[in-house]
């Protein structure tokens, strides 16, 4: 699993913060949906399926210290980036 940078995991949480506030103060099916939309996103970004556990991987990640560079695979020389055709 490629690790999020720090950076990229404290937006996410942040965004999922805002959303669940938002969500809490006035519930639209638009609150609801960024609600689900942030929360499916903190999940892929911690490898798990259930966005408290998501919650519980994030911080950890956090405080042990995630290099900034854990998501950055070391590109290979002459590599094509973009789509792979099938």
């Amino acid at each position: 699993m490629l690790l999020p940078t720090p950076g990229d995991l404290r937006a996410a949480l942040s965004r999922y913060a805002d959303a669940v506030i938002e969500d809490e103060r006035r519930s639209t099916p638009d609150t609801v949906r960024q609600r689900e939309d942030t929360a499916y996103t903190l999940c892929v970004m911690t490898g798990v399926s259930d966005v408290r556990e998501a919650l519980s991987t994030a911080d950890a990640l956090l405080r042990n210290g995630v290099p900034d560079s854990a998501s950055r695979p070391t590109p290979v020389r002459g590599a094509r980036s973009g789509p792979v055709a099938a």
